[in-house]
């Protein structure tokens, strides 16, 4: 996440969303003794547990950007990496207990921002962003690179001089793949486009750009391809516009999805999409894209004191800055904040 962000709304529409659940914040106390928040939404329950995974002495958490879950189970937290760190890697790896597996990234140290990944055949592949190089790799688990793409240069939008100096700020944040391998990559902090590329990474196509109007985006901060329906369709995190939009996948507006303040990106299981909302709370969509409510929230202006501050002041059971989310085999929520010191929280299902 950037600085400078937009002023929340002072009210989100309420049409067609249906009855929201209120956020439940209770505690349950474990066989251990310890007692750890419990938040519900409508029929969903989960038990809180801030700082999940155990990192190495010698890595410590910058923004923690991005987390996805591979076939084994495993989980990868994408991050900044803090200036105290004495090991530069940007992605950590930890098997389903939070024990610590490997690292790997040094080289987007600073950038490291969208994680997605995508089973290809029998192997998969991991794709990340680097706000700060305009990077999009495709890596494998372990960190080796398949294909990096950069400046959008063969566009007829983003140009460059006659220097060779690019006209227009790149700044990609996130990717979603479409089921042809097709892959998509928003421009969220740099010109507010999405760019088309196929599996091998050759150029298809631009759409949206910066406005309000429907097809329009800003700050498309984070994308999925929502494969729920007859027809998959582009799910984008509109940000700065306050809004969810849908586009097909040649990126013509399709409908606005109300009831998130500043969507950041998707994730989605047995039907159900979870978003992260940097706003301090998480929300669950359900499959008509009506709320279920709200998980963690703590208001929206929680962020301005706490997100520089120390972890002990984090609040238990709330969120400061979600800014990305995924579910897990087993319907647990993986959290991941931007929060100068990281933070990591699962959402267990209970």
């Amino acid at each position: 996440m950037r600085a400078g962000m937009q002023t929340r709304r002072t009210f989100i529409k309420s049409a067609g969303l249906g009855v929201v659940a209120s956020p439940t914040l209770l505690y349950a106390t474990r066989k251990s003794g310890s007692v750890l928040p419990i938040v519900r939404a409508g029929e969903h329950t989960y038990e809180v547990i801030h700082d999940w995974g155990t990192l190495p002495a010698n890595i410590r958490y910058g923004n923690t950007h991005g987390v996805c879950e591979d076939a084994q189970g495993q989980i990868y937290v994408h991050h900044t990496v803090h200036a105290t760190s004495e090991r530069p890697d940007t992605m950590v790896v930890f098997d389903e207990n939070g024990r610590f597996v490997r690292s790997w990234g040094g080289e987007f140290k600073g950038g490291a921002h969208g994680l997605h990944i995508v089973k290809e055949g029998s192997t998969e592949y991991l794709y990340l962003c680097d706000t700060q190089r305009g990077v999009v790799a495709k890596t494998t688990p372990t960190g080796e690179i398949v294909w990096q793409l950069g400046y959008p240069k063969e566009t007829k939008v983003y140009t460059v001089g006659a220097d060779g100096t690019p006209t227009l700020k790149y700044s990609p944040t996130n990717v979603a793949i479409a089921p042809n391998d097709d892959v998509y990559v928003a421009d969220g902090y740099g010109s507010s486009y999405i760019n088309q590329y196929d599996a091998n990474g050759r150029y298809i196509r631009t759409f949206g750009g910066p406005g309000k109007e429907a097809g329009q985006l800003s700050c498309p901060h984070g994308l999925i391809v929502d494969r729920r329906g007859p027809d998959p369709v582009l799910m984008v995190a509109d940000r700065a516009n306050n809004r969810i939009q849908v586009l097909t996948l040649d990126g013509k507006h399709v409908r606005f999805v109300e009831g998130t303040t500043y969507p950041c990106h998707f994730s989605e299981y047995q039907g159900m999409m979870v978003v992260p909302d940097l706003f301090a709370r998480v929300t669950l969509i359900d499959r008509q894209n009506q709320v279920i409510g709200h998980l963690g929230d703590n208001g929206p202006e929680s962020w301005k004191t706490l997100r520089t501050g120390a972890r002990e002041n984090f609040p238990a059971g709330k969120f400061v800055c979600p800014h990305s989310a995924t579910f897990d085999r087993h319907g647990n929520i993986f959290v991941v904040e931007w929060v100068e010191v990281g933070r990591v929280t699962k959402l267990r299902k209970v």
